[in-house]
Parts: structure tokens; sequence; C-alpha cells
């Protein structure tokens, strides 16, 4: 008779869950950033979500994935913790992100 070894294929938790931010009741007003990979057309995407939205939400502004740089690579950790000092600098109110796949 053979002896088997069961295993549970999920590792263990690494992170603690956090409370997301609340969401906006509105568009109106709003300064937006794009935050962007720089892998799979984004460069197509954004342009096309600002003018859909500029037709749609009075007031709304938008902020360039290229003032933030890539979330993916060598430097995306230093990126991604600069987006809290960036957002107030440049008065984002909430951002879409883009990424990949």
């Amino acid at each position: 008779m053979s002896e088997y070894e069961v295993l549970w294929p999920r590792s263990a938790r690494t992170a603690e869950l956090v409370e997301l931010a609340p969401r906006p009741a509105g568009l109106e007003g709003k300064r937006v950033a794009f935050i962007w990979d720089y892998l799979f057309r984004g460069d197509e995407i954004f342009p096309i979500l600002e003018r859909e939205l500029r037709a749609r939400v009075p007031g709304i502004e938008f902020v360039s994935y290229e003032a933030f740089g890539t979330t993916h690579g060598a430097g995306e950790h230093e990126v991604l913790d600069s987006f809290p000092q960036r957002f107030r600098e440049l008065g984002v109110d909430l951002a879409i992100s883009g990424m990949g796949c």
C-alpha cells in the first residue's frame, strides 16, 4: 500500500485586505489620471476614453499617463509609490488604470 501526502495548492496569505476608497458620486468637475503599464494599446484606448467622457461629463479634466511613467518593469515600484504625492501635485481626484493582457 502506498502513502500520499496531501497538499493545499494555495499559498499562505501574504497581504492584508484593505478597505477600498469610496467611489465618487459622479465625474462632473473631477480630474482623472490615466495610468498605464505601456504594454497594450493604452496610447489608442485612453484618447478614445477621454473623448467619450468629455462628451458625456461636464467639466471633467484629464492627466495623461505620460505624467506618471510606466507601472510595469524595473521602475514600477517607484512609480506606484509616487502616486499619492503626484496625485496631490496634479490635483488628481481619481484614476483609470489600464494594463496590458
